[in-house]
């Protein structure tokens, strides 16, 4: 049993600035007392959108023109600070399959491409470019190919990096642990049952 395979993303894109940008920013820990994930991509970078009464700030999450964004391009050292899995959980059920930076915090990456949440690498000219064609166009339709390392965005294409780990993961769809662990539920019903203190 496996997830089904990633060989590409495809969405449009939207722009959240800065390096650094960590768990708490993303998913502030008050939002965190719950029993399961479900509805906490209704506070996806709360603080950062919301002022203290609730009321939308500027920005680009809260940018018409991007309501239909399901792909996030970032600086630097995206996803550091604390290893809540609740960041990535916030950002998949806030419908952002893929995140595009300049580099990730390891545990953050792990997390999400655990979820199928790609987190692509570019350079810094790179994701300026995209983020330029956006703003110009935010119907533009961003592709990352998982498989040959690019990342298409109109007539335009760069390369990316992706861990080969998690690459491989994606294209052999074996990038959720749960499905690994079911894969051997036979094989531990089977030495269950052969144990007479199990019967």
């Amino acid at each position: 049993m496996s997830s089904t395979p990633i060989n590409q993303v495809t969405g449009k894109g939207v722009f959240v600035p800065g390096d650094d940008v960590d768990t708490d920013r993303i998913i502030p820990a008050r939002f965190m007392k719950c029993i399961t994930f479900d509805g906490l991509g209704d506070y996806l970078f709360y603080d950062v959108r919301k002022t203290e009464l609730g009321e939308d700030k500027k920005h680009n999450l809260n940018d018409p023109r991007f309501a239909e964004a399901s792909i996030i391009i970032s600086g630097n050292n995206f996803g550091c600070g604390s290893s809540r899995e609740h960041a990535p959980q916030s950002i998949l059920r806030a419908g952002y399959v893929a995140v595009i930076a300049g580099s990730f915090a390891e545990i953050f990456f792990g997390n999400s491409t655990n979820l199928g949440v790609v987190c692509a690498i570019a350079s810094d000219v790179d994701r300026k470019s995209i983020t330029q064609a956006i703003d110009i166009n935010p119907e533009i339709e961003i592709s990352i190919d998982v498989r040959n390392l690019r990342i298409c965005y109109g007539k335009n294409s760069v390369s990316c990096e992706i861990k080969p780990g998690a690459r491989e993961s994606f294209l052999s769809g074996r990038y959720d642990p749960l499905d690994e662990l079911l894969q051997g539920a036979d094989e531990v019903s089977k030495t269950a049952g052969s144990l007479t203190y199990m019967n």
